[in-house]
């Protein structure tokens, strides 16, 4: 699992979304896209007629695109599959497995699928594209981005990285090092080339690779044979949401009750999956992805807890996925004023609260 979650939001092709957004979801394309990693999903409802609310008892089919193989960071969705939660909201619900060569926005755009997991970055800078998506929760408080050293370097903050070489992607370049070259001094000559590779990083002690908090570091102790040390950029002041929901406008406009079911059973089966037994959840993630071990799992969900990836901050109290205006302003301002987004972007128009901060006790209940 070697990748960085910035890397499948690095901005939209306009060309690549027309070409995508006007497709239909029997389109050849738009099927080819939706299968590459995974057999085709669930037949879902197309773009230009929503999902209907249920009636008669009939469970309203839906498909949740993830943006990766299916992993611990995904588990809360899985877990409230497997464990009826979803269909307890009427809901029959499809997990599409996501991976590097599945455009989620796309796919969302034609109608392949219902909801996506989306990211804060991107979804603002959908709004710059005048793509007529929403985020409707977000499952991550913190943004699990990562800058993984090598022991005993003499590094023991992010601070005491400024001059040495780090590996990032070329989607950080939009995404989270205009953020460390404001806050930390950071330049360009640092950069080198990630591919998704440890080889580099191991081969040079005193560089630094990006990574993602619940998979690289245990790949590199591994491959390795030590216990690198780890920065979560979250708690250095990078503040997008991430692992969120994100689904057309058009969809809160006329089924808001649909999206209400959807967000507050995986709000419910990410509770059941990190305060309960994940076993459910997990039985789920290895069947669609055979390469998920239980030691990776495990791993994963340890660190969610432990560096409070999902129930910390705002959703201690008003609930996991919750979002505020105050959290989405000060994002947006940061990245504005290093040229990430255009000062004049409504990025308001990038998510909305209507769904979430009920309080978490309701969600328990």
């Amino acid at each position: 699992m070697n990748r960085s979650r910035d890397s499948l939001f690095a901005g939209i092709n306009r060309r690549k979304f027309l070409q995508y957004g006007a497709l239909t979801v029997g389109s050849s394309i738009v099927t080819a896209c939706a299968s590459s990693q995974q057999p085709a999903a669930t037949e879902s409802p197309t773009a230009s007629s929503p999902a209907a609310s249920p009636a008669g008892g009939e469970l309203t089919k839906v498909t949740y695109g993830t943006n990766w193989y299916a992993q611990a960071e995904h588990g809360g969705f899985y877990q409230a599959v497997a464990t009826g939660i979803y269909k307890d909201h009427g809901l029959d619900v499809t997990i599409q497995m996501g991976g590097p060569q599945v455009n989620g926005t796309q796919l969302l755009m034609g109608g392949a699928i219902d909801f996506f997991m989306g990211y804060g970055s991107d979804a603002i800078k959908a709004v710059e594209e005048g793509i007529p998506k929403v985020t409707v929760a977000s499952m991550f408080q913190k943004d699990p981005q990562v800058l993984i050293v090598h022991p005993n370097q003499g590094v023991s903050k992010l601070e005491d990285l400024k001059d040495k070489p780090i590996f990032i992607s070329s989607a950080a370049n939009v995404t989270y090092w205009p953020f460390l070259a404001a806050k930390f001094g950071f330049t360009d000559s640092q950069k080198r080339p990630y591919n998704f590779n440890p080889g580099p990083f191991l081969a040079d002690k005193t560089s630094a690779q990006q990574g993602y908090l619940s998979s690289e570091p245990l790949a590199i102790e591994k491959e390795g044979g030590f216990k690198p040390l780890v920065f979560l950029l979250a708690d250095n002041g990078y503040t997008p949401y991430s692992t969120t929901i994100e689904c057309k406008r058009e969809l809160v406009e006329q089924n808001p009750d649909l999206v209400q079911r959807f967000v507050d059973a995986s709000i419910k089966g990410w509770y059941s999956y990190l305060e309960g037994d994940p076993t459910p959840g997990n039985e789920l993630i290895k069947k669609d992805n055979p390469k998920m071990t239980d030691d990776k799992i495990a791993y994963g969900i340890s660190k969610m807890k432990e560096y409070g990836i999902v129930n910390s901050g705002d959703a201690e109290t008003k609930g996991i996925g919750a979002m505020t205006d105050e959290r989405w302003k000060s994002f947006f301002d940061t990245m504005a004023a290093q040229g990430v987004f255009k000062k004049e972007t409504d990025y308001t128009q990038a998510y909305t609260l209507q769904f979430i901060n009920k309080g978490s006790a309701t969600y328990k209940s």
